[in-house]
């Protein structure tokens, strides 16, 4: 023993203000508790704007989408590997696709080699 502590991902460092934590009702049911701060327990408009500022993560970003109504499902080349999502199945398509071959001329092709190999095996 070495006498290390364990290594392992750091923690976190601590918020500068904590708005309330989760909690349990009486009848089980998850519920937020705020902190006993007299802004966000304020019943005007600034303890509403500090609350739902307090919830807001910043790190959130509002993006728009694409929208195109000629083709309302969007391209989604990684769905034929990760498998089938429901939120974000969109079109699935590959980037190119074996070429078809032409049975006729397949058929044409060994009918002519089988007489070839018989003509080779008469002489």
């Amino acid at each position: 023993m070495t006498g290390k502590p364990p290594s392992g991902p750091p923690a976190p460092p601590p918020p500068e203000r904590e708005p309330g934590r989760l909690g349990v009702d009486d009848r089980g049911n998850k519920t937020w508790e705020w902190a006993n701060d007299q802004e966000l327990l304020a019943d005007d408009i600034l303890g509403t704007t500090s609350r739902l500022r307090a919830l807001v993560d910043p790190s959130l970003q509002i993006r728009d989408d694409e929208d195109d109504p000629l083709n309302p499902a969007q391209s989604n080349p990684k769905g034929l590997k990760t498998g089938y999502n429901p939120y974000n199945s969109g079109a699935l398509e590959k980037q190119n696709w074996k070429r078809t071959r032409n049975l006729r001329e397949l058929s044409k092709w060994i009918e002519l080699r089988r007489k070839t190999a018989e003509k080779k095996g008469d002489e």
